[in-house]
């Protein structure tokens, strides 16, 4: 069964447009749970635009699903997640000014600085998973480098999905059959939505989790949320 893990981002930087605590990060965390969503993924960026370090520290205790947390494994990035233990961390490359995730780590480039990060998260007893491009080669470093799994970065299937979505699928089949030949879990996201994701999955069936914020949230606006996340879970069935 492939899980669905939502994003919550979107929902924390509604909050910090106006201040004060509507809407409300973690209740919104909880409902994701009652609704059928099995995990919860958050990404803290430096700055806080979105995700804070005090919502992270008061949604552990309370979630009963997977917890994941996404970042840079800067400094206090590996404090916090040290200190929180999340069931999962993903390894981003991004640089503290980015809007958003737009591309997967060089494994191979960065294969040392990965080694060290990895083995610190894995003896504090958190699976640990690199955030990839659809590239057999990046998949095989991130299984050298010690990763648990590896997130393909599904971005351009997105984009290229409505034009032709057989030529958008074809690398990110063979990323998969590498993770997998590799014996390495395997999650995907960014850009997943109720458009493309049925078709991905039936591809990709072994995919372990889909992490999903943005279009599930705007969905959500429509569908309330309660109807988008079974829209979602239906597209794994």
């Amino acid at each position: 069964m492939t899980r669905l893990s939502v994003n919550i981002n979107k929902v924390a930087t509604l909050r910090n447009a106006r201040g004060g605590n509507v809407p409300n990060v973690v209740k919104v965390a909880l409902d994701c749970e009652k609704f059928g969503a099995e995990g919860i993924t958050v990404h803290p960026r430096p700055d806080e635009r979105h995700i804070r370090r005090a919502d992270v520290y008061d949604l552990r205790p309370l979630l009963s699903t997977e917890f994941n947390i996404e970042g840079y494994p800067a400094p206090e990035f590996i404090d916090l997640v040290t200190k929180v233990k999340p069931h999962q961390v993903t390894l981003v490359p991004d640089s503290p000014t980015q809007i958003t995730s737009n591309a997967g780590w060089d494994t191979k480039a960065n294969q040392k600085f990965l080694c060290e990060v990895v083995d610190l998260f894995k003896k504090a007893g958190i699976r640990t998973s690199i955030f990839v491009a659809a590239d057999p080669e990046m998949v095989t470093y991130a299984a050298k480098a010690g990763a648990d799994r590896v997130e393909l970065y599904t971005e351009p299937y997105a984009s290229n999905y409505a034009k032709n979505r057989e030529e958008a699928i074809a690398p990110f089949i063979e990323a998969a059959k590498e993770a997998r030949k590799l014996g390495l879990g395997l999650n995907a996201g960014h850009d997943l939505s109720l458009e493309n994701l049925t078709y991905f999955h039936l591809q990709i069936p072994w995919v372990d989790e889909v992490s999903i914020g943005h279009a599930l949230i705007s969905d959500a606006l429509y569908l309330g949320l309660e109807k988008t996340i079974e829209a979602y879970k239906a597209c794994l069935k």
